[in-house]
């Protein structure tokens, strides 16, 4: 007969299959689905969360879970992927089947509200639906936190970042709320002495940018032949390893965006397609957490692509794609453009200086909503103040301040840290890279990532859930993650050339 540890294995690969069933779904419903179908791919989607939180908390599977925890014989891999198992476990066994339901059926609806308020700038519309999505959140972290032993806060956290605290979070951000405005000011004044960056004369045809998206995804690494590129609302990476789906939205007055936010995800679809084959649909092989996830697609868009190197490569290309002429085409001018600083309303748009900021608005205000202390009516008034406290402005409506991010309402919360916990992580991975492999930044000045994925797949991609976060970070730069390698990153980069 199969030990408990093989049995679990063939669980857990069908447990796997399942949630790679409903992601499809869900990239479908985000990308090519007509909107009558929402009411139909919402029940779609709930039952097969049901299935598969059936799977989770079956007492064979828990009994299994205790026989091999007895088995001294499993090797590093095969016990952190019994540590994983076990973690997903416990999620799953401290939240009922009806709660799992109505959370996802609660989540799709008002996902979809939330997509026509957006346009219209009308939180009024959402906020009944989306009060039913925090209340039935607040449900289930008041149940994980009872199994994990910790606040409803740091249960719900741990779903994307495996061991995460807010204890452990607070001080960075708080460091970095700190250092922000004076940081903020000396770049603002630094740069309005300097000439502006000229923006190229437009219009950029959303053809060419498609075209040209793809390229620079080619040039990072992801291979067509597995992977798909399209638009959706809100920029997203899905699918599997061996069929990637990474979606942007265009804009015809500014091919940055689309650009960037391509360029971003295909970070993400680097990340699934290099982990660990041998533990394919096994805990163990996931991806570790959101952190490192966010630190991948930073990595990429924000370390290397806005790098003066790699613009002095990707410049010309740019050019050609849209037929461009002049100094605005220039590597130096498009690269001063790359590295704009502003005090700007959206997080995806935001620079990398400020983009920390909004992550720890939206942390502070999560926080708040799921302890009760902020209603959901006077979220747009909070949103708007943190705003003015953290950059010292305030969007003009709704679509530009509380609507703009689909996290909240599509279920997602404790999400939030790991952008800037990555950013961070982003900058210190990167540094360890480039000191193992000096001939990273000019092989990226040549458009040739190979030296850095490769460095990337041994040390962090190909590495799965085996570590901890701060034993993988631990690892693979050589000291626990902190925010002094970004901060450096961020005075070389914005305050010393």
């Amino acid at each position: 007969m199969a030990s408990a540890y093989t049995q679990l294995e063939a669980r857990f690969s069908k447990i796997a299959l399942l949630g790679e069933a409903i992601g499809m779904l869900s990239w479908d419903q985000s990308v090519l689905m007509p909107k009558g179908g929402a009411a139909a791919r919402g029940d779609q989607i709930a039952a097969l969360s049901v299935i598969r939180h059936d799977m989770l908390t079956d007492t064979a599977l828990s009994n299994l879970l205790d026989e091999a925890a007895e088995d001294n014989g499993l090797d590093s891999w095969q016990a952190a992927n019994l540590r994983e198992m076990r973690r997903k476990w416990v999620h799953a066994a401290a939240v009922p089947a009806d709660l799992v339901e109505a959370i996802s059926k609660a989540s799709n609806a008002c996902e979809t509200v939330w997509r026509s308020a957006r346009r219209d700038s009308d939180f009024a519309s959402v906020v009944p639906a989306f009060a039913e999505v925090l209340t039935l959140t607040q449900r289930m972290g008041e149940a994980k936190a009872a199994a994990f032993g910790c606040s409803l806060y740091d249960a719900l956290l741990d779903a994307y970042e495996p061991g995460g605290r807010s204890a452990e979070i607070d001080p960075i951000f708080d460091s970095y709320a700190r250092f922000l405005p004076d940081f903020l000011e000396d770049v603002l004044t630094r740069q309005t002495a300097r000439p502006a960056p000229r923006f190229p004369d437009g219009p950029f045809p959303i053809a060419a940018q498609r075209t040209l998206a793809r390229r620079l995804a080619e040039t990072v690494g992801l291979d067509f032949e597995s992977a798909r590129l399209d638009e959706s609302l809100h920029p997203f990476t899905g699918g599997i390893p061996e069929d990637s789906r990474i979606t942007t939205r265009y804009d015809e007055s500014d091919f940055t965006q689309a650009l960037m936010g391509v360029l971003h995800e295909t970070g993400h679809a680097m990340y699934e397609r290099a982990r660990p084959a041998a533990w394919r649909r096994q805990p163990a092989g996931e991806a570790r957490g959101m952190t490192i996830h966010e630190s991948q697609s930073l990595l990429v868009e924000m370390q290397v692509c806005r790098s003066r190197g790699f613009l002095g490569w990707a410049a010309p290309i740019m050019r050609d794609a849209f037929r461009g002429e002049g100094e605005a085409w220039q590597a130096e001018n498009l690269y001063r453009l790359a590295i704009q600083v502003s005090r700007g309303f959206i997080r995806v748009d935001a620079d990398e200086v400020t983009y920390p900021a909004h992550v720890i608005l939206r942390y502070r205000l999560e926080k708040a909503m799921l302890a009760g202390d902020l209603p959901i009516s006077d979220l747009p008034t909070a949103w708007n103040a943190g705003m003015r406290d953290l950059l010292g402005t305030a969007p003009p409506d709704d679509r530009l301040g509380c609507l703009q991010d689909i996290h909240w309402y599509d279920g997602a919360w404790g999400y939030f840290p790991t952008y800037t916990l990555g950013a961070m992580a982003a900058a210190q991975i990167y540094a360890a890279a480039t000191a193992a492999v000096p001939a990273i930044p000019d092989a990226i000045a040549a458009g040739n990532f190979a030296p850095l994925m490769a460095w990337l797949a041994e040390n962090v991609h190909g590495k799965g859930s085996l570590l901890s976060t701060a034993a993988l970070i631990k690892t693979a730069t050589g000291k626990p993650l902190d925010d002094t390698a970004f901060k450096a990153h961020l005075r070389t980069r914005y305050l010393g050339d």
